[in-house]
């Protein structure tokens, strides 16, 4: 297992044919599976299941059409995304258990951090409940699986402005708010959560990281 990591944000073409090319060379037995930390700039991007009535500011940002599950997000500086680029013949092509342990891994990371947070039946993602009972949004998750390879992966909110999401109705539900790490007043660097996303990745999918590599791009 190889991680990557990129300090600057990455535009959301350049990303998609960095992992187009891991999957091609996980399939082929020339590279290793990997995690890859990274931010991207202000963009918004649409899954499978997106709604054009969902994109409530369409000029707003950049806006991508993915091949990946779920509706609309938005992606931005503060958010940290990791991409999981993981080979499922290695884990029995469990698609429901591999999106549980995505859930689960997000699950731990944020406890170690000090926040309390769950999923959600009908939901998609990872929730907090703030202390007025109201329930919010931290992580989202959006995968998509070649020849049993995954790729895209999920995102945590640590300080994004949030008001950003106001240009979209976000997963496509209207009902429910969007919160971050730093709206919780949990003072946490992307350092700090890398790192416990990497003990907790360990933990679930039971595979210990051999190396990491940062990845820039000009």
């Amino acid at each position: 297992m190889e991680w990557l990591i990129t300090n600057k944000p990455v535009p959301y073409d350049k990303a998609l044919s960095v992992m187009e090319k891991r999957v091609e060379g996980i399939k082929n037995g020339t590279l290793d599976e990997a995690v890859w930390l990274l931010e991207h700039p202000d963009l918004y991007t649409g899954g499978t299941s997106a709604q054009p009535s969902d994109l409530l500011k369409p000029t707003q940002f950049p806006v991508y059409e993915t091949g990946r599950g779920g509706q609309y997000t938005y992606h931005g500086p503060g958010q940290r995304i990791a991409y999981t680029m993981i080979n499922l013949k290695n884990r029995d092509c469990d698609v429901r258990r591999y999106v549980n342990d995505l859930e689960e891994w997000i699950i731990l990371s944020l406890r170690a951090l000090g926040v309390s947070a769950v999923r959600r039946n009908g939901r998609v993602g990872i929730w907090v409940t703030r202390k007025n009972g109201n329930e919010d949004k931290i992580a989202a998750i959006g995968i998509r699986i070649r020849k049993w390879i995954t790729f895209h992966g999920i995102s945590i909110n640590v300080a994004p402005n949030l008001d950003h999401y106001n240009g979209i109705i976000a997963c496509g539900l209207n009902k429910y708010g969007v919160t971050s790490l730093a709206d919780l007043e949990k003072q946490t660097t992307m350092l700090e959560l890398d790192h416990q996303l990497r003990l907790s990745f360990s933990k679930v999918f039971n595979v210990a990281p051999d190396r990491t590599k940062e990845l820039t791009f000009d």
